[in-house]
């Protein structure tokens, strides 16, 4: 599977409730180089009711400047969601749905100094 495959995919709970569309991924740096790089993993989905785009890193708590660019993407992130790699029940055609028991994260990434 392609990563861009999962982008803008509607995410359903198990009950069929629209949560919103994929739109980025969180990925986890394991184990030891690679080569050159260290092995990525899916960790999860970030999810948004209302964007279909990603928040181009201010999810990140402390960023904060531009101040008017800030305050935009964060009223645009309001509502998401994160969905770890687990809780996802299956993946079809432009489908995403969750496990009965999924848990939904804040995507709010700490930066540094938080």
């Amino acid at each position: 599977m392609i990563l861009s495959d999962l982008l803008g995919n509607t995410v359903l709970t198990a009950e069929g409730e629209r949560v919103g569309e994929v739109v980025d991924a969180r990925l986890a740096l394991d184990g030891p180089p690679d080569g050159l790089l260290v092995a990525a993993r899916l960790y999860g989905l970030v999810v948004s009711p209302h964007s279909h785009s990603s928040f181009a890193g201010y999810e990140r708590s402390g960023v904060n400047a531009p101040a008017l660019v800030a305050r935009f993407l964060r009223w645009r992130e309001r509502g998401s969601v994160l969905v770890l790699w687990p809780d996802l029940a299956s993946i079809g055609d432009d489908v995403v749905r969750l496990r009965p028991d999924a848990t939904l994260y804040s995507p709010r990434l700490k930066g540094p100094g938080d």
